[in-house]
């Protein structure tokens, strides 16, 4: 579940908690790739700002961010470069990259991979294909502006897709990446609450979803960092836990 700001009521809350419990409990029929398969059909490694890491042989895991950037965002960029831990983020367009765009540009300046939320966080079934198309090319075209970088990795607002946004989606250049730890950050400002969900939750390979836009979140990130890394976790990007493989356009990512 990925909010785009604090503004949603409690049943908009609810609704979208929902949407997420269908989709990663495989109702919503998605065909999805774990970073262990493609790792498995690539033969050369990749480095990292933060030092190389082979997932083949490294007990990996990716921490990702939803929504932001936020007037949380500085600290957390903070904590991050204290840590030496690279983290995907998944940034909005309407009332985030357009209001921080200072922030999408330390975040890249510090080796974190910057990929797309959409613009707007409309739900990608649920609208026209060339709605679609904006949603997803306005946020690409922004990140691109201010990184120099094209986006390569988008996660869809709730995780709800379909082969119509499979298509548009390649059609962009952009694969999709949902997630295997949730700490529903949304329902809760209490970090220890956050921590603990991800902690419980956490394997090889994962995948972690979390929301700076949230109160609770990012005083929760440090802990969840050292606890890991004491489980013998080495933290990668996105990018990074698939390498030496690379996520193709059009499919859909997920451990």
């Amino acid at each position: 579940m990925c909010k785009s700001t604090q503004r949603f009521r409690p049943a908009a809350l609810a609704s979208a908690a929902l949407g997420v419990a269908l989709t990663l409990s495989g109702c919503a029929q998605v065909d999805t790739t774990a970073p262990s398969t493609v790792r498995a059909g690539a033969a050369q490694g990749t480095s990292a700002k933060f030092g190389t890491v082979d997932c083949r042989k490294a007990k990996c895991i990716a921490l990702t961010f939803d929504a932001g950037p936020s007037e949380n965002s500085p600290r957390l960029l903070d904590i991050l470069k204290e840590k030496k831990v690279p983290a995907t983020f998944f940034l909005l367009g309407k009332n985030h990259i357009e209001k921080y765009p200072q922030l999408v540009k330390r975040m890249a300046a510090e080796g974190h991979e910057v990929a797309s939320h959409t613009w707007d966080h409309k739900i990608l079934t649920k609208i026209p294909e060339a709605e679609v198309r904006d949603e997803l090319k306005r946020p690409n075209d922004a990140i691109k502006r201010l990184t120099g970088h094209q986006p390569t990795l988008m996660r869809p607002p709730q995780g709800r897709t379909d082969s119509h946004v499979h298509k548009i989606a390649k059609e962009l250049g952009l694969a999709e990446v949902l997630w295997s730890v949730t700490a529903k950050d949304y329902t809760t400002n209490d970090s220890a609450i956050i921590k603990k969900r991800v902690l419980k939750q956490s394997s090889r390979d994962g995948i972690i979803l979390l929301h700076d836009i949230y109160a609770g979140t990012v005083p929760a990130v440090p802990g969840i960092i050292d606890a890991l890394k004491e489980r013998g976790y080495a933290f990668v990007t996105v990018p990074q836990l698939l390498a030496p493989g690379k996520a193709a356009p059009g499919k859909v990512y997920r451990p």
